[in-house]
């Protein structure tokens, strides 16, 4: 796990890296429209300066103009999330966004509905009573963006908080308030404050495009409502994402309707668990709002950075604040919830995948190879990997998956799917990372563990406790 990106979804990428983005890996921002490698229109292109395209130059500073007049000022949240939706919008349509068929919607209905049938006896979890949605990709990036809000919010908002303790206001004239100097000039200290409220506002700008860059990329490859670890609608609908559910089977050499009929069993079997435990979103945002809480920079390690920096040379002053000041090492605060993230995420993947096992293996001919590639997938970084890793650092560890699937499948060999499924009924029951540890250990200790005190519905209020 690493803390190094504590926000967002990456960084702008070498253009060495762009065969891995066209292989369909990586989320990361980019570069307005306009601008090369640097910094200004024509820069690093083929022509070089030559190349110098005043059409380019106009049409970036409208950008920016227009970026700054949305932004809010020294009003500005942490993220301007209208200029998050209008840029992956934008980038999602430049990609190709088709829409869904009435035939797609059909089929889609159809194999959920299969899906559905299959579960019942997989999980004592019944079916949600929420319909099944076909998406297009500007589809999934509207219905998603309230989850997205609230997820990315509370990190954004702590950040913003952080960095607003390191920069001087306009009352700071001559006091030594917010790290000034005592006996400021009069004319800077009266500049500072329209200064700092332009760099709130740049900084909510773009951390709206890279939160928009990021989400454009993964709706060209989220399957689902829950392909990134957790479901990203309400109210128990399943949604699919059809075009990319035929990218997701290309070169897979096997029937379409097997490969909509996986997806749709992986998704509907989300919706059910997180449906009937209500305590567990909230859960997954606790451990995300944890992290967030502990985010800091460190003034002592930026200010002996700065000392002796020339503030009037832009190029110094910049090779200053990108030579890592900013990067922070997790708290033993934040290690400890990403600890309980990572595990409350291989938990609810390793349900998903018993109980799609104990439904489908049996069923559907081509199981085996689609719960391989399905594993590759994760291996090599599914949408799931990327959000976490790109959000707040977290490597998810296939191996972690693996054994939170063992242990599952272990308890309902044992003592069947109510014994499986009962551990869902409050948070303490569920396993830890040292009981994924020492699988053996925990299905002792489980067959002792005394449930009578406990109240079986998981109360909500107890979803930010310090348990899994």
């Amino acid at each position: 796990m690493s803390g190094d990106v504590p926000f967002g979804f990456g960084q702008p990428r070498d253009p060495d890296d762009e065969s891995r983005d066209a292989a369909g890996s990586g989320s990361g921002g980019s570069l307005p429209p306009g601008f090369g490698s640097g910094g200004f229109p024509g820069a690093g292109g083929a022509n070089g300066p030559e190349g110098f395209d005043m059409a380019n130059l106009g049409a970036a500073l409208q950008q920016l103009g227009a970026m700054l007049q949305s932004s809010g000022g020294e009003n500005a949240g942490p993220v301007n999330w209208d200029l998050a939706v209008d840029g992956a919008r934008k980038a999602i349509v430049e990609a190709g966004d088709p829409t869904v068929p009435d035939a797609q919607r059909r089929a889609v209905e159809d194999a959920v509905g299969l899906a559905e049938v299959w579960l019942d006896p997989a999980t004592e979890f019944p079916s949600t009573a929420g319909t099944a949605l076909s998406w297009s990709r500007s589809q999934w990036l509207t219905e998603t963006m309230p989850a997205w809000q609230k997820i990315i919010s509370p990190i954004a908002e702590q950040m913003q908080a952080t960095m607003q303790t390191m920069m001087p206001g306009p009352d700071a004239l001559g006091g030594g308030a917010m790290g000034l100097p005592e006996g400021l000039p009069p004319e800077l200290a009266a500049a500072m404050g329209p200064l700092m409220g332009m760099a709130k506002a740049m900084g909510s700008a773009m951390f709206g495009m890279q939160v928009g860059n990021g989400l454009a990329a993964l709706a060209g490859e989220v399957v689902c409502s829950s392909d990134v670890g957790i479901p990203l609608t309400t109210g128990g609908h399943t949604a699919l994402v059809p075009s990319n559910i035929l990218a997701f089977s290309e070169g897979l050499d096997l029937p379409d309707s097997d490969v909509l009929v996986y997806i749709a069993l992986r998704e509907a079997a989300h919706q059910r668990l997180f449906a009937h435990v209500p305590w567990l979103r909230a859960r997954v945002e606790g451990a995300l709002e944890a992290y967030a809480s502990g985010v800091k920079v460190d003034e002592d390690r930026i200010a002996s950075a700065l000392e002796g920096v020339d503030l009037q040379n832009p190029e110094a002053l910049q090779n200053a604040m990108s030579s890592g000041v900013f990067e922070q090492e997790d708290t033993p605060e934040q290690k400890a919830a990403l600890a309980r993230l990572e595990t409350l995420l291989a938990l609810v993947e390793g349900w998903v995948d018993d109980v799609v096992d104990a439904g489908a293996a049996e069923r559907l001919p081509s199981y085996d190879r689609l719960r391989e590639t399905l594993r590759r997938r994760r291996a090599t970084g599914g949408p799931a990997e990327k959000t976490f890793a790109n959000l707040v650092g977290l490597e998810l560890r296939p191996r972690r998956l693996r054994e939170a699937a063992q242990l599952w499948e272990r308890l309902r060999t044992s003592g069947g799917i109510e014994a499986r499924d009962a551990l869902w009924g409050h948070p303490d029951l569920l396993p830890t990372a040292d009981d994924l540890d020492d699988i053996d250990g925990f299905l002792d200790r489980s067959n002792d563990f005394d449930t009578s005190e406990l109240d079986g519905s998981g109360p909500a209020e107890e979803s930010e406790g310090e348990g899994t």
